[in-house]
């Protein structure tokens, strides 16, 4: 999979490829209005994550680049911009996400890995493992057809485990992604361990055919029984 990276700050920009990179994505990075513009003239991609303020131009120009060429690459905005009016803009203008900074990488990777889902599959959002679906639009969960009832929580560490199938995952990487920047408020990742516990618990006893395991002094893992 290939992947655009369009942001003019240094530091963030390397930092985001390398955390690509360690997903095994190929990455490419621009950062400027008029490299962006060149590479998104002579190449696709599956996905292009776009700053909106750029040295030379507007992301927002380049959103309607793709537009005019009627590109179906998979639109990320990731830009320090929060309000309304700027997101309704990009989103009008053909991008398919948008992600406030700062965020945190793991978010990142999990939303790139749903928009680049959604668009080998024509659209359905829908993720499956096991005798498990998930339907991350109406955050509904089924096994064999029947609705599991999971709080917020527990929906999106199932989702971030299903997005990150059969790998270790550690704490730090649950909790930056399902709480966020909230998790700075906090001294312990203790609290990781009873949602989880809760999680594998309410799989278990809806005969799920997938299983989340503690890996000892690692974290957890995601498999198949």
């Amino acid at each position: 999979m290939k992947i655009l990276v369009v942001e003019d700050e240094q530091d963030l920009r390397e930092t985001i490829r390398t955390s690509l990179l360690k997903e095994k994505f190929v990455v490419e990075t621009a950062a400027d209005y008029h490299s962006a513009f060149d590479k998104i003239n002579d190449y696709d991609y599956d996905c292009i994550l776009l700053d909106i303020m750029l040295p030379g131009g507007s992301g927002l120009d380049l959103l309607r680049e793709l537009k005019r060429l009627r590109r179906s690459d998979s639109i990320l905005i990731i830009s320090a911009k929060d309000s309304l009016d700027d997101k309704v803009d990009g989103l009008e203008l053909g991008a398919d996400d948008y992600l406030t900074k700062p965020f945190h990488l793991a978010e990142l990777n999990a939303r790139i890995k749903s928009l680049i889902r959604r668009r080998q599959n024509n659209g359905d959002t829908s993720v499956k493992m096991g005798n498990v679906i998930l339907y991350p639009d109406k955050r509904q969960v089924e096994i064999d057809g029947i609705p599991l009832q999971l709080n917020r929580k527990e929906f999106d560490l199932l989702y971030y485990f299903v997005a990150n199938p059969n790998r270790v995952i550690n704490r730090m990487s649950l909790a930056e992604s399902v709480w966020g920047d909230n998790i700075d408020q906090t001294d312990s990742l203790d609290f990781i361990y009873s949602q989880v516990k809760n999680l594998r618990k309410k799989l278990k006893q809806a005969g799920s055919t997938i299983e989340v395991k503690a890996v000892y002094g690692f974290g957890y893992k995601l498999s198949e029984v």
